[in-house]
């Protein structure tokens, strides 16, 4: 099978998907788009954190770790909450901010 599709999954992605042996939980088309979402929903984050950081001046983890929070919040969100994580590590990333420490969800959630 040949797969034309050019885009790369970062191995930060993978891992979230990937059990202690490193293979995939899910099918690599699931994974992808998975993350296709997860990179387009940081990127739109990022004028959202931007803007915080003008108006309400917190400091910069504050704003990350509310916007965590918000993606961490349940299923409403659409995203699990190791892909919360990520989307706020690769938020912090596309604004040049240090990524906070984010607390860890039960394991009853993952």
């Amino acid at each position: 099978m040949h797969d034309d599709n050019q885009i790369t999954v970062p191995p930060s992605f993978i891992a979230i998907y990937s059990d202690a042996r490193q293979r995939l939980r899910e099918s690599t088309a699931v994974v992808r788009t998975r993350y296709e979402l997860c990179e387009d929903l940081a990127c739109h984050l990022v004028e959202h954190a931007q803007q915080l950081y003008h108006v309400q001046a917190p400091s910069e983890a504050e704003i990350l770790r509310r916007i965590h929070a918000g993606l961490a919040a349940g299923p409403d969100s659409g995203v699990n909450a190791d892909e919360a994580a990520w989307i706020t590590c690769r938020l912090a990333e596309l604004l040049q901010w240090p990524c906070p420490e984010l607390p860890q969800p039960p394991a009853i959630l993952r």
